[in-house]
């Protein structure tokens, strides 16, 4: 309340209205060191002042920046200047920001920027930082004026504040197409990564985001994994907000999607974070964490990981997390290079579980999961063990179609090995059983239809 009070007191103190005329003919008739002072003055109260009085204010400290161009040594003021605009930058919309690259600030920093050092470039830098953090327009014009090639050069000479505050600079950049290419072109990768490690949440999520993108393609992907780019996003999914996990997560996919790099994730410890999105409560998350593990599980010794992170995922009380679990072990039952890592995990039970007391979506993916199953000789045996038959047998009489295709082709998958076929005859004179059967029958001889037409057909028949 006494904050609020202050605040009030400073509004009505001070009359605003006059503020951009008094500052106007401070900056033109008095003394450096009273335009610095007022300078500093105004951007230490411009958090009282309407923003429609500091957008008039705007153009002037701009001014000051320009009028410092072409000095080997630029004038105080110029910090003072920078100092006051970063203090603009940082209230609300974004619409100061927007008018100070209007206005020419970008260009006029940029060239500033390198004839500084010390604690004058780390305040420069701090207001390029706010300008173009919150500004797609400010970014582009950024690009425009030789940016990226400015920031990569000053990143290399830099420490402390004034290197993070320009990693943050290049990540909010990295965001644009024709600079992501760029950062290949000027080795801009090394500053890229630790962009991804460095700085404010928002900031390396946007690094992140970049990496992803650029490791779409093979020869970067190698590079960026040749960089370390894997701990460092690792890291990102294990510390960051949900945006930045679902950001960090995706990215590593991406890195992930090359069998020389699956254990070289799982080695950082992806796995146990992937398994905490997949319980998250963002469906994008989820989505992303499916879709990794099944990359990931390529390598057996990754699957049994992951499949024992799905067992606790099962055994546990999320419903919705439950249902991403069994779809995730529906598609490692298809892996033929895994046939026995879902049933060594005890998996079988639980998914059997989940057909009888799941929700809807929960019991269609165990269902398929299971149907997937009774295609393995030993796992259809674990599944007999386990009590599979009556169950399935009663989700032939369910209301989901999904349920009664993936019941049947598992039955019929049971009834197809001779030892078993006794066991489900009951379901034989079930309509729902029956139909899907002649469906599969006439699809099977279909499929086998084509491939003998295609063994007939020479090469030569092919070319033109």
């Amino acid at each position: 309340m006494d904050l609020l009070s202050d605040r009030k007191q400073m509004e009505m103190s001070v009359d605003w209205i006059q503020v951009p005329h008094l500052y106007g003919k401070i900056i033109a008739l008095g003394s450096e060191a009273l335009q610095i002072r007022a300078t500093v003055e105004l951007g230490r109260h411009s958090e009282y002042a309407p923003k429609s009085v500091l957008a008039q204010i705007v153009p002037v400290l701009v001014g000051l920046l320009g009028h410092s161009l072409g000095s080997s040594d630029p004038p105080p003021v110029a910090g003072a200047a920078a100092y006051c605009l970063d203090c603009f930058a940082r209230r609300g919309d974004g619409a100061l920001c927007m008018l100070m690259g209007q206005s020419g600030a970008i260009p006029a920093l940029l060239r500033l920027l390198p004839q500084s050092e010390g604690r004058y470039q780390r305040v420069l830098a701090k207001c390029l930082r706010s300008i173009v953090c919150c500004d797609s327009l400010s970014r582009a014009i950024l690009t425009r004026n030789d940016g990226v090639g400015i920031i990569l050069n000053l990143i290399s000479s830099s420490v402390g504040d004034t290197r993070r505050y320009l990693l943050e600079i290049f990540s909010s950049i990295a965001m644009l197409r024709d600079v992501r290419w760029a950062i290949i072109n000027f080795g801009g990768l090394p500053s890229l990564i630790e962009s991804a490690g460095t700085g404010k949440i928002v900031s390396r999520t946007r690094a992140a985001h970049a990496i992803g993108l650029l490791g779409v393609t093979r020869r970067v992907r190698q590079m960026l994994v040749d960089l370390d780019v894997i701990p460092v996003l690792t890291s990102l999914l294990r510390d960051g907000d949900m945006i930045a996990k679902m950001t960090a997560g995706n990215a590593l996919g991406i890195i992930s999607s090359h069998v020389d790099y699956l254990r070289h994730v799982a080695r950082e410890g992806a796995i146990p974070l992937f398994a905490e999105l997949l319980e998250g409560p963002e469906p994008l998350g989820r989505e992303i964490a499916e879709d990794v593990f099944c990359i990931l599980a390529v390598a057996e010794e990754n699957a049994i990981s992951i499949a024992g992170h799905l067992v606790r995922i099962l055994q546990g009380d999320n419903n919705v997390a439950k249902a991403a679990a069994a779809d995730v072990l529906w598609d490692l039952s298809g892996y033929k290079h895994l046939v026995s890592v879902v049933r060594n995990s005890g998996a079988i039970p639980l998914l059997l579980e989940l057909l009888t007391g799941g929700n809807d979506d929960a019991r269609e993916k165990a269902s398929g999961a299971v149907a997937q199953l009774s295609y393995d000789e030993a796992d259809r045996g674990a599944l007999i063990d386990a009590g599979a038959i009556p169950v399935l047998i009663g989700l032939l009489q369910d209301e989901s179609e999904e349920l009664k295709d993936n019941a049947a082709e598992a039955l019929i998958n049971f009834s197809e090995d001779p030892l078993l076929r006794d066991r489900i005859s009951e379901a034989f004179d079930i309509p729902s059983f029956q139909h899907i059967q002649d469906r599969l029958i006439r699809i099977r001889a279909s499929d086998e239809h084509m491939v003998r037409s295609l063994s007939r057909l020479s090469v030569e028949q092919f070319s033109p």
